[in-house]
């Protein structure tokens, strides 16, 4: 019955930091449901453990979790994560579709010609469960890619891949300038969105879904929203009224509670 040595679990057990992530260019996954969807989409899965082959003990020690799982894969990071220069950033303007219609896993850049789509840009998300949960929010509503300032949260942090629920692997992610995204889609004739507590109400607001142009929506940080460079390239600035509106309640909503509710409005304007 195969094992695990201890030089194996050492490296494992390093992959819960982001600087070994870095080094190795490897991440991990738990569980039957995430490890099949690894195993079922385009990334390379390096290894897989399993409690019943390297026993309970070793599983224990090589998990993230509080109670480890059955099953862990070691999973290589998909090329193209980054994108460092307008041209790059425009090329990844298309729609994320095959002609089947189906998503591109894994960051390839897109074939095609034609910047169009419906995006999201995060400025500076730092919270773990915020980033996971805007990838299923991003999975479930089709959107095209997401693209992430290069300060927000780790996408392959354990706490983030558990909380995506599998989206990882389906959902186009970037890290990139978000003022220069938004410079980008501006040059192609599109739309940048951004929520604001002044901004029109999204409800009686006119909105390009991305069929013919790029769209791109910018999520804001936790506590600060949208930084002011990126800011000033919004070309639409929408509202998430409350209810009922003359009756104050809390302050604002979680940046991926705003984000889904965003998106919803969107897809039912294209439907």
């Amino acid at each position: 019955m195969p094992g695990i040595s201890n030089s194996e679990i050492k490296k494992v057990r390093s992959l819960a930091m982001k600087k070994f992530r870095d080094q190795e260019g490897l991440f991990t996954v738990e569980g039957e449901k995430m490890v099949s969807e690894a195993l079922e989409s385009s990334f390379r899965v390096e290894k897989v453990y399993r409690a019943d082959e390297i026993g309970i003990d070793a599983m224990t020690r090589i998990s993230a979790l509080s109670s480890p799982s059955p099953v862990l894969a070691v999973v290589r990071k998909p090329d193209g994560l980054v994108l460092e220069d307008k041209a790059q950033i425009s090329a990844s303007l298309t729609g994320a579709r095959t002609a089947g219609g189906s998503r591109l896993s894994g960051n390839r850049v897109p074939d095609g010609t034609g910047s169009k789509g419906l995006f999201l840009a995060l400025d500076t998300i730092r919270d773990p469960g915020n980033l996971g949960t805007i990838l299923r929010i991003a999975d479930w509503f089709g959107i095209d890619a997401v693209f992430a300032s290069p300060d927000t949260v780790d996408v392959f942090n354990p706490k983030v891949v558990q909380s995506t629920m599998g989206a990882i692997f389906r959902v186009r992610f970037h890290y990139t300038d978000i003022p220069g995204l938004a410079g980008a889609v501006l040059e192609a004739g599109g739309h940048v969105y951004g929520t604001f507590l002044d901004g029109d109400d999204i409800y009686g607001k006119s909105l390009d879904c991305g069929t013919r142009s790029p769209s791109v929506i910018i999520i804001g940080n936790e506590s600060n929203g949208i930084s002011p460079e990126a800011a000033s390239l919004v070309s639409d600035r929408l509202f998430i009224p409350p209810y009922p509106a003359d009756e104050p309640g809390s302050e604002s909503l979680n940046a991926a509670v705003a984000t889904a509710v965003t998106v919803a409005e969107f897809r039912r304007r294209c439907l």
